[in-house]
């Protein structure tokens, strides 16, 4: 079966980055639509706005419904990882089930159970003010307001300079919103996993459309190994790994039949014109279309992986 958190659901509205600003997204708008057409599974918005081309987002705000302009702007900064838009949660209850390593609440002396109230005497409402809060005093003491068996303890915590207490809190996403299970028997799954495998291949080759185009500047965005392997979670998870794995089989399939010298969609485009023109094309032809085959493909192995190595150097310099 599958699982996912239904647009309509998304109560809180979202949360937005400096992108999403820019583009009129606010904090706590809730999304009704894109293009007057209502998006069912909350994760697939950003993909059906870059996919689709689509041009409008209508947002309500405060009981007023907004109509925002998607622009090429926002799609360039999405492709590189900007714009993100999430579920807006509430800050409370904040226990803390858990540690990161290295932690500066831990070895300040937070421990497990203990819950937040706020910081510096600052109450927040939302978990996204929280998270302002700690970008704003980056590398500065905050005053922990914590409760301990019902009791009021205040400690002091240096944030790193990412922002970050090194807290993990007890929640998960089902807590707050109401998610929609889809079951399948073994029978039903056969068809939905072969319409899921024609969705994602007809998804991927969407994207052909916005890796050649100058206004969205895609390729910018293309990414190696260390990309491959970043989508990948951190703690294994079977459904996550075959997902991704059956994924990347629909890529390097697709990529194998691309009309490309020195891979079968090269051979195929061959055959196609000897059928056509009822001539074999020369073998020293074949040998040199071969070797521009395979240029190619090196070429485009090392721009992806130059990509990854330059991503890679902008986060320490």
């Amino acid at each position: 079966g599958e699982t996912y958190l239904p647009t309509a659901s998304v109560k809180y509205g979202i949360v937005t980055d400096s992108t999403g600003y820019r583009l009129g997204l606010r904090n706590g708008d809730r999304i009704i639509s894109v293009d007057n057409q209502n998006i069912e599974n909350f994760s697939q918005i950003l993909a059906d706005i870059l996919l689709n081309d689509r041009r409008t987002i209508q947002v309500e705000r405060e009981g007023e419904i907004l109509n925002l302009e998607v622009t090429r702007e926002y799609i360039q900064r999405v492709l590189k990882g900007e714009g993100m838009i999430e579920p807006r949660t509430p800050f409370g209850p904040f226990v803390v089930a858990s540690f990161s390593r290295e932690s500066p609440a831990k070895n300040a002396g937070i421990q497990a159970n203990d819950e937040l109230i706020g910081l510096d005497g600052n109450k927040f409402l939302w978990y996204d003010e929280f998270q302002s809060y700690l970008a704003a005093h980056r590398n500065e003491p905050v005053t922990m307001n914590m409760l301990r068996n019902g009791e009021s303890v205040d400690i002091i915590v240096t944030p790193t300079a990412a922002g970050f207490l090194g807290i993990v809190r007890n929640w998960s996403v089902d807590k707050i919103f109401e998610l929609k299970r889809i079951n399948y028997g073994f029978f039903e799954s056969v068809p939905a996993g072969i319409k899921k495998g024609f969705n994602t291949m007809g998804d991927y080759l969407k994207q052909f459309r916005l890796i050649f185009s100058k206004e969205t500047k895609a390729y910018e965005s293309l990414g190696g190994f260390i990309t491959i392997g970043s989508i990948f979670p951190g703690v294994w998870d079977w459904q996550s790994f075959w997902t991704l794995t059956a994924f990347l089989s629909i890529i390097l399939a697709i990529m194998n039949m691309l009309p490309i010298p020195a891979l079968d969609g090269g051979h195929v485009m061959f055959l196609i014109f000897e059928v056509l023109s009822g001539r074999k094309p020369s073998d020293r032809f074949l040998e040199y279309a071969q070797i521009a085959g395979m240029a190619f493909l090196f070429a485009l192995l090392i721009y992806a992986n130059g990509n990854d190595v330059v991503k890679l150097l902008r986060k320490f310099f």
